[in-house]
């Protein structure tokens, strides 16, 4: 065998499990050579080889890209799976990061179990994907790079061609006369990769020719160090991480070290499958912490929104916006809520004698649980219940006509309580996080 990316490819093989292989194909000039070389390898082909495609709607040509991905997979003999997904171009992350999310969830959802996902990231991606994480501001980890591997849905995502260069892959297209797809978004400079490859990077090596290998090896360092301190924090976070609500204790994450401290809570907020912040943000997170009795302040940005409360970190998807208008009939159905969450019946089942009506807070609700001489206002039953704030806005209120007969499953007048009971039942309240 005389071509170098097989023979590289080959030797990743051997030395890996006898995993299921499926490459990430988007038909571009990288995954274009790591498909065709894996395809010229009877050892790729025993372990089921095949290709998935994500088509993200976002250009006019794509179904034409997608056509072209299951003609180069059929004559290559080759199964290969089109993806397509919506890209949330209003969640505030911007498209490259949508865009992303969007691939890689159609892509995890789809891996077979222990299957190994194949990306055609290269050597200069991982240098492009450094310097990025540099101007961010990263620590250690994230300056590490991309992983060759790690777990990926029910699998693991792999990338075996980390150590070849851009040119190599081409030289392999152009050698085997390979058609592949041009995206003209990958020219758009106005684009944060984009922009370093096409502007940055080639200055760079015209004073620093090795600058790619330097950036490389300075990754290899840093994951190595990232690792060194990883040992320390992990124990840490077990420590500091209640089990059952998932918060953080703020004073014990405060009090780290900067080194475990920052590597610490973006392995928690990835965890809860939220992007970690940047350093600005994180700054903000640190003063907030010190922030006065009876205070609850919230940080904010794209993807993810992190209160402190209760001298505890609590990490969130972005809140809904929720109409307290909102309401509905209700008899026992599933209901779902407008936070995301649900109401149902603790059997599933019952059935109530009579609709109900489901309402959210417009302020000043008062109810007189069962057994309690006195009425209450919900305000001060959140706060004795430490509900946390930002489950009281979607919490359901369950009316028989004008009256409030039960707060979710919290409190119920004995109003409620013969209602329920005599459907035999209760009700269940699922907050949406």
């Amino acid at each position: 065998m005389n071509d170098p990316l097989q023979r590289h490819l080959l030797a990743a093989l051997a030395a890996a499990p006898p995993a299921a292989l499926c490459v990430s194909f988007s038909g571009g000039p990288d995954s274009t050579a790591l498909l065709h070389a894996l395809a010229q390898l009877p050892a790729a082909r025993a372990r089921g080889l095949r290709a998935l495609h994500v088509d993200h709607a976002l250009h006019a040509d794509s179904a034409r890209w997608a056509t072209h991905c299951r003609e180069f997979c059929a004559a290559l003999a080759l199964p290969c799976d089109v993806l397509r997904v919506q890209v949330d171009t209003g969640a505030g992350t911007g498209l490259e990061a949508a865009a992303r999310d969007a691939r890689h969830a159609a892509l995890a959802a789809e891996l077979g179990g222990g299957e190994w996902l194949l990306f055609g990231h290269h050597r200069d991606d991982q240098a492009e994907t450094v310097l990025l994480k540099l101007l961010r501001g990263a620590g250690p980890d994230a300056l590490g790079g991309m992983h060759a591997l790690r777990p990926f849905g029910r699998g693991q995502l792999w990338r075996p061609m980390l150590d070849c260069s851009r040119q190599q892959l081409r030289d392999y297209v152009d050698a085997h006369r390979l058609h592949v797809i041009d995206d003209p978004s990958n020219a758009d400079t106005r684009l944060a990769r984009n922009h370093l490859r096409h502007e940055i990077l080639p200055r760079l090596l015209q004073h620093w020719p090795h600058a790619v290998d330097s950036i490389v090896h300075s990754a290899a360092l840093s994951r190595a160090a990232a690792e060194a301190l990883r040992v320390s924090w992990i124990a840490t976070l077990d420590r500091l991480r209640d089990p059952l609500s998932g918060s953080l204790d703020a004073e014990g994450w405060l009090a780290l070290k900067p080194a475990l401290r920052e590597p610490l809570l973006d392995h928690w907020l990835h965890e809860r499958g939220l992007p970690a912040p940047t350093t600005a943000q994180r700054r903000q997170i640190e003063f907030q912490c010190g922030a006065r009795a009876g205070r609850m302040p919230c940080v904010r940005w794209a993807g993810a929104e992190l209160h402190i409360w209760k001298g505890r970190l609590w990490a969130l998807p972005p809140e809904r916006e929720i109409d307290p208008a909102w309401s509905a009939p209700w008899q026992g159905q599933p209901l779902a809520l407008p936070d995301g969450g649900a109401l149902t019946l603790a059997d599933s089942d019952a059935c109530l004698a009579t609709p109900l009506q489901v309402r959210l807070r417009r302020g000043g609700e008062r109810i007189k649980p069962a057994g309690d001489a006195h009425t209450r206002e919900l305000r001060d039953l959140f706060q004795q219940a430490l509900l946390p704030p930002w489950r009281r806005a979607a919490c359901p209120l369950l009316y028989a006509g004008d009256e409030l007969i039960a707060v979710a499953d919290r409190w119920m007048t004995e109003h409620g309580v013969a209602i329920f009971e005599s459907a035999r039942t209760k009700p269940r309240w699922q907050p949406a996080r």
